[in-house]
């Protein structure tokens, strides 16, 4: 079995783990799904893949946060360590906002 590139910390906090795959999470149907990369976070515009293997040919994780092993529902309030040392937080009452995507730890390590 492969080594995931992600961990899950706590209740709503994901650590980003390898730098050649991005992580694309995603929150449910109504929230816009959100770009890890080992440069910072940003909306993602593209086209979701369908599935897991899909997004392995683009270099990425699909992580959905209402599966099972990660959180098992949706949430409202994500943190997110990236490998460039930085904690985000997504808070996702605030789509469409500058407040949707902040720096919330400069340097998490």
């Amino acid at each position: 079995m492969t080594e995931k590139p992600f961990l899950v910390s706590g209740r709503n906090t994901l650590i980003h783990k390898i730098r050649k795959l991005d992580l694309l999470v995603i929150n449910g149907d109504e929230h816009p799904p959100v770009l890890v990369t080992y440069r910072g976070i940003k909306q993602f515009d593209g086209k979701v893949p369908d599935n897991r293997r899909e997004a392995k040919l683009m270099d990425m994780e699909l992580i959905d946060l209402t599966a099972s092993e990660v959180f098992g529902e949706e949430k409202t309030l994500l943190f997110i360590q990236t490998l460039n040392g930085k904690e985000y937080k997504i808070d996702y009452t605030k789509v469409g906002t500058s407040m949707f995507i902040k720096v919330h730890l400069d340097s998490a390590f």
